[in-house]
């Protein structure tokens, strides 16, 4: 194996390793390996989105919108275990979009349905002492748009072309069912009204001392080894440059164009493809020849 080879393969294995955890394996097996319907097919949007590197800079966008609303950070700080377990809390969410995205109809509404059950049991109060519940209707559409609008944008920044406008409907419209079983009501269905969802919660959106934290331990001390944390770095700053003006101004990020366009999508991008280089298994010539 030629030294490119053996750092491609160090590379995708930490990446692996890291994204879907010990059992990496066992859980491909019972996403991609078991039998049955699926709710998407190959051809569809979301199936090549949900798959592509652009994902990890989405995810962490994704965090740090989703920190804004105070009753989501709250349930996030006081439930999830985010600071003593968070590579397994990523893992959770992964599989949860993997599985609902590929796998048989049948084992996705089983986790829908264990999620939710959580769901039922976490409760609580955010630091002003409003009363919140994760399986509020509400606050389930907030995370999910959040979600969503952040994996969108990544892909039409990071991913390997833009989608047009009606993919990027589609995008929207296939990833609605999903959290709609998990207890949100009449999500979204085009880009256009995503968008406009998350508009309607600003009234409520706020940099609590929980997002503070949150946002300090995913840019500043990420649960990321020294060896990592350059790539990682570059995929938050990535993220950040797709976020909003607004929500940088309250979680006191990076606003300017020129950190945009010199800093953060230059290194989100870069990092966004030696990722997808690493997790794409090599082609024969053959291979190649017959794409």
């Amino acid at each position: 194996m030629n030294p490119l080879a053996r750092l491609r393969e160090l590379i995708g294995s930490v990446i692996r390793s890291k994204v879907a955890g010990p059992d990496a394996e066992a859980r491909e097996a019972r996403i991609w390996g078991a039998d049955g319907e699926r709710w998407h097919a190959p051809d569809d949007v979301i199936w090549a989105v949900n798959r592509d590197a652009a994902m990890y800079a989405g995810g962490i966008r994704a965090l740090l919108l989703q920190a804004l609303h105070p009753s989501a950070m709250a349930g996030v700080a006081g439930h999830s275990g985010y600071r003593s377990d968070p590579w397994g809390r990523l893992q959770r969410t992964g599989e949860f979009i993997a599985m609902t995205t590929y796998g048989p109809i049948p084992a996705a509404e089983e986790l829908i349905g264990r999620v939710r059950a959580v769901h039922e049991r976490v409760r609580g109060k955010t630091d002003d002492g409003t009363p919140y519940r994760a399986s509020d209707p509400h606050l389930l559409a907030w995370v999910h748009a959040a979600e969503t609008a952040s994996f969108l944008a990544s892909y039409q920044a990071f991913g390997p072309r833009r989608l047009a406008p009606g993919e990027a409907d589609q995008y929207v419209a296939s990833a609605a069912p999903a959290g709609e079983l998990l207890g949100a009501v009449d999500l979204p269905r085009t880009e256009a009204d995503l968008l406009a969802a998350i508009e309607a919660y600003r009234p409520e959106l706020r940099a609590s001392a929980a997002a503070v934290d949150t946002v300090d331990f995913l840019l500043r001390t990420p649960p990321v080894p020294w060896p990592g944390r350059i790539g990682y770095w570059m995929l938050a700053a990535g993220a950040i440059s797709t976020l909003p003006r607004w929500v940088r101004e309250e979680l006191k990020l990076p606003t300017s164009r020129w950190f945009d366009r010199l800093v953060g999508l230059p290194l989100g991008g870069f990092a966004t493809r030696v990722a997808r280089w690493a997790i794409t298994p090599p082609t024969t010539r053959e291979e190649r020849a017959r794409a």
